[in-house]
C-alpha cells in the first residue's frame, strides 16, 4: 500500500470523504523512487482498472512530471463524493493497494471548479 501523505495535513481525504459534493475532481500526486516506477505503473493500471468499473466514475488521465522526476500525477472526475467514497471502500481496490511499491507516496485530495469572473466557469 501506497504512504499516504495528505497535500493539505489540516484537511486529509479522510475529511474530504465525508463532504457532499457534486462533480469532484480526485488529484492524486504519487512520488517513489526511480527504481520503483515500472512497478507503480503496474499497481495504478490494475486499481485504474477497478475504479474505471464503479458506480459513478467519469474520467481518469495519469500524468508524469517531466525529466527525471519520478512524480506522478493522477487526476479522476468522479459524479460526487459519495460515488468516489464507495469505491475507495470497494474490497477489491482496496486489496489491490498492497501491489504499490514500498517507496511509493500518494497525495490524494478531492476538489470542484471554482468560478472565476471573465476566466473560467464552474
Amino acid at each position: 500500500m501506497p504512504q499516504m501523505r495528505p497535500l493539505d495535513p489540516a484537511f486529509p481525504i479522510d475529511r474530504q470523504l465525508a463532504v457532499d459534493a457534486a462533480p469532484v475532481v480526485l488529484v492524486n500526486v504519487f512520488t517513489m523512487d526511480a527504481a520503483d516506477e515500472q512497478a507503480f505503473l503496474r499497481a495504478w493500471r490494475g486499481d485504474a482498472g477497478i475504479m474505471k468499473r464503479q458506480p459513478g466514475f467519469i474520467s481518469t488521465q495519469l500524468h508524469r512530471a517531466i525529466g527525471d522526476s519520478p512524480t506522478y500525477l493522477n487526476h479522476a472526475v468522479w459524479e460526487s463524493t459519495a460515488d468516489f467514497r464507495a469505491a475507495f471502500a470497494n474490497p477489491e481496490f482496496r486489496a489491490k493497494l498492497s501491489a504499490y511499491p514500498a517507496s511509493a507516496v500518494a497525495s490524494p485530495h478531492l476538489f470542484q471548479k471554482a468560478a472565476v469572473p471573465g476566466i473560467c466557469v464552474a
